[in-house]
C-alpha cells in the first residue's frame, strides 16, 4: 500500500477493548469493518447443527477478523469471543474495499490470507477424520505452547476452559476431562484450575504421531 493508503486506513480505524468473556462480533452478524487483533486472544468459533460451539481458530495479536465476511458482502459465519482481556483496531469497510479497487499488491495479500484460513480449515477436518480424541488434545496443547508460550512456571500463557477445549477438537466435554485427568496420572502434563503445563513434551508428540 502506498503511504497515501496506509495513512487513510490508519486515521479511520479505532481501537478498543474488549474484555476477557465479551463477544467481537456473532454467528450471522453483517460486519461493517475489519478487526485487528493487538492484544490478547480470541476465538473463532462455529454453532453446529446440534447446537454445540466448534472452535475453528485462535486468533492472535497482528491477525485480522471478519474480512472474508466484509470482501464476499456476507453475514459472517463465525462468532469470536474474546479468550483473554483484548485490544483490538477495527477498521471500517469502506477503506479496505478502496484499498482492494486501487491496489493489487494488497488485494494478493488479502487473498493470500484467506488462501492461509483455508489451508487450515482444510488441516482441522482432517484432524477430525483421522485423529483420536487424544491425539487431538495433546495436539492442541502443544499448539497452545508452541504459538503461544508458557509462564515463568511453565503452564500455558492462553487458559482455555475444559469447554472450550472440548470445543478445539471436537469431543464432549466430559471426555475431554477424563483424557485430561489420564494425561496428568502419567505426568504428560500439570493442572492448577483451569490451567495446564506441559510436563512431557516428547510423550504428547509420540501421541500425536500415533507411537
Amino acid at each position: 500500500m502506498s503511504k497515501e493508503e496506509l495513512k487513510r486506513v490508519s486515521d479511520s480505524k479505532t481501537t478498543k477493548k474488549i474484555k476477557k468473556g465479551q463477544a467481537i462480533f456473532q454467528e450471522g452478524e453483517k460486519l461493517n469493518g475489519v478487526f485487528c487483533v493487538r492484544e490478547g486472544v480470541s476465538k473463532l468459533s462455529k454453532l453446529s447443527a446440534n447446537g454445540k460451539d466448534q472452535i475453528v481458530k485462535l486468533a492472535s495479536k497482528g491477525e485480522v477478523m471478519g474480512q472474508r465476511s466484509v470482501i464476499a458482502e456476507e453475514s459472517t459465519n463465525l462468532s469470536a469471543i474474546a479468550v483473554s482481556d483484548m485490544e483490538v483496531c477495527f477498521i471500517p469497510k469502506e477503506g479496505i474495499v478502496d484499498a482492494l479497487h486501487k491496489n493489487p499488491n494488497f488485494t494478493v495479500e488479502v487473498l493470500r490470507h484467506m488462501a492461509h484460513d483455508l489451508r487450515e480449515a482444510d488441516d482441522v477436518i482432517v484432524n477430525m477424520s483421522q485423529k483420536t480424541v487424544k491425539q487431538r488434545i495433546a495436539e492442541a496443547f502443544l499448539y497452545l505452547r508452541d504459538n503461544f508460550g508458557a509462564d515463568a512456571d511453565g503452564y500455558l500463557t492462553v487458559t482455555l476452559s475444559r469447554e472450550d477445549i472440548a470445543n478445539v477438537v471436537g469431543t464432549a466435554t466430559e471426555s475431554c476431562i477424563r483424557i485430561i485427568s489420564e494425561f496428568k496420572k502419567k505426568n504428560f502434563i500439570k493442572t492448577s484450575g483451569k490451567k495446564i503445563g506441559i510436563l512431557d513434551e516428547k510423550k504428547l508428540q509420540d501421541l500425536v504421531d500415533g507411537f
